[in-house]
Formats: structure tokens, C-alpha cells, sequence
């Protein structure tokens, strides 16, 4: 399930892919590169932006196409955040990104469906294989205003990214347990997202020493719909993919209520462990079960 993946039909928005796990690396960092080709992770951002000093920019940029046309991953999904729009290294991060045939390109500060038409156009114009999708950041108010125009923009579109942390620096918030000053923005991301039918992964936990905080907030994530988490620390990738997938109570549950649907069909009610099941029931159960598949197929292919 890496990158090699050109007989899958272009921008299939009904494949699942394990999200649960997206770790940044930096690109400038080889060690890290090399490092990650063993860690459990679903998908990898190396990352041309933030992570990465300005005299580092080139070095960064031409390690993170090498890695991601290698083939080297295995089943982990790869892509690459670009430095943003208007900054002096977007142009050739993203032709070279275009050129490299990532996964996805990961774009900061998307806050216009133009943005989106233009980034599609411009992967077009440069190459871009029709298996690499883009990836949009959504880290500020005018971004979350927006949503769901963006959302909707194009089909190449795969993804939101929540940017949790410019989106508390625009807001003049704090970072507080519960994230009551980013539940709105969260919330909104999220009906976008799912309305255009893509995936939507929840920003990153500052503190990588914190384990409780940042179990405590995969949890949130979870449990707000989102697909996944994005990461900044190998160590936080086995517990955010073990709350990310359904538990083995959940996935028994799910397959006992598509047994009694099935084995109910054209009866007027039909119950599971005394409870009542309709229809919204059963297609939760179906997606808890293809989750589960998804994520025993890939761990298969570690």
C-alpha cells in the first residue's frame, strides 16, 4: 500500500487507508528518514517547512523526493509538506514534489477554494502522477470559515490537517487540557471534511513527555471523528495507533450486528444483545469492520 500504487483508480474517495498514525520528519534530518522506514506508522509528512532551517531548505528538499520515489516505505503513505504559498521555496518544493510522485503534497495554510483550484492546476501543469493527491492544512480562521468550499474544491483533494497550533496562535488562545478554544474550529474542519467525503487528522501534542495528556487527547480526536493524528515523536505512534483502531470488543460487537441484521432480513425489527437495530446501526458496524480490515491488511504487509 506505499507509493506503488498506479493501478489503484485516481482519487478513489471510498478507499480506506489507515490515517491513524501520521508522523512530520524532518527532511533534513537523514537519520530520521532512515528511522522511519521501520517505525508502525500509517503515514509520513516529511516535512520541508517548519521542521526545517532556512539554510537547510535545499538539502531537506531534494533528501525528501529521493525518499519518497525510493520505494523504500513499504505500506506506509508518504508525502511531503511543502513550504507555503508566497514564501520563496514554494515553487520548487512543489515542482519538485510533483516530479517526485509522492503519496500526497502537503500544503500550510490553505485558506481559499482558489488556492485549492490553482495548487490542482499547478500539479497538473508540472506532472504530478494521478496517484499523488494533495493534502490541504487548515490552520486558520479564514481556513475554517471556508471549509467547506475547500473542501468541495476538487477531487484531488484527499485531506485535511488540522494546524492546531497556528490555529491557537491566531485565535490569541492558550493550550489547555480539552481544548475548549479550538472545539468550534475542530468541530467545523470536521462537517467539511466529511461532507466532501475526506479524510480530516487531528493537529499535533506539543509535550512528547506528557504520555497521560496525549493519550487523553488521541482519545478526544478519536472520539470527535477524526481519521487520525498527526504526530511530532516515534513515540507516540503505538498508542495513537491502538486508540485510532477499533478495539477488539468494538470489532466483535460490529460483526455480531451485521450477523443479526442479515440473519433478520425482511423481519420488521430485528435486535442485537437487546437492543434495537436499524439501518444507521449496521453501517456503523460495516465501517468499525473495514477499518479493522484495512488495518490487519497493512500490518500484514509491515
Amino acid at each position: 500500500m506505499g507509493h506503488q500504487h498506479a493501478d489503484t483508480p485516481a482519487y478513489d474517495k471510498d478507499a480506506y487507508r489507515p490515517r491513524r498514525s501520521v508522523l512530520y520528519m524532518p527532511s533534513s534530518n537523514m537519520r530520521a528518514l532512515e528511522k522511519a522506514k521501520t517505525l508502525p506508522v500509517d503515514a509520513l509528512i516529511l516535512d520541508l517547512e517548519d521542521a526545517v532551517g532556512v539554510d537547510a531548505k535545499d538539502g531537506a528538499r531534494d533528501n525528501a523526493c529521493a525518499a519518497a520515489a525510493s520505494g523504500e516505505y513499504g505500506r506506509r503513505e508518504i508525502t511531503i509538506r511543502v513550504n507555503g504559498l508566497g514564501t520563496q521555496w514554494h515553487e520548487a518544493d512543489f515542482a519538485a514534489a510533483c516530479a517526485a510522485g509522492p503519496d500526497g503534497i502537503v500544503v500550510p495554510k490553505v485558506n481559499t477554494h482558489k488556492e485549492v483550484k490553482a495548487l490542482v492546476k499547478a500539479m497538473e501543469r508540472l506532472g504530478a502522477p494521478e496517484h499523488t493527491r494533495l493534502w490541504a492544512m487548515i490552520e486558520t480562521p479564514t481556513a475554517i470559515f471556508n471549509a467547506r468550499k475547500i473542501a468541495r474544491e476538487s477531487d484531488r483533494l484527499a485531506a485535511f490537517v488540522l494546524g492546531t497550533n497556528d490555529l491557537v496562535k491566531e485565535l490569541r488562545a492558550e493550550h489547555v487540557p480539552g481544548r475548549a478554544p479550538l472545539l468550534t474550529a475542530l468541530a467545523w474542519a470536521l462537517q467539511a471534511g466529511r461532507e466532501a467525503g475526506i479524510a480530516v487528522l487531528d493537529g499535533v501534542y506539543n509535550n512528547v513527555k506528557d504520555a497521560e495528556g496525549f493519550a487523553a487527547e488521541c482519545l478526544q480526536g478519536r472520539d470527535f471523528g477524526f481519521d487520525g493524528k498527526t504526530l511530532i515523536h516515534p513515540g507516540q505512534v503505538a498508542p495513537c495507533n491502538e486508540i485510532f483502531a477499533p478495539s477488539p470488543e468494538q470489532v466483535e460487537e460490529a460483526q455480531g450486528i451485521v450477523a443479526a441484521w442479515e440473519a433478520g432480513a425482511g423481519a420488521g425489527v430485528v435486535t442485537y444483545n437487546g437492543k434495537m437495530i436499524e439501518n444507521l446501526h449496521v453501517d456503523i458496524a460495516r465501517r468499525v469492520l473495514a477499518t479493522h480490515a484495512a488495518i490487519e491488511a497493512a500490518a500484514a504487509e509491515a
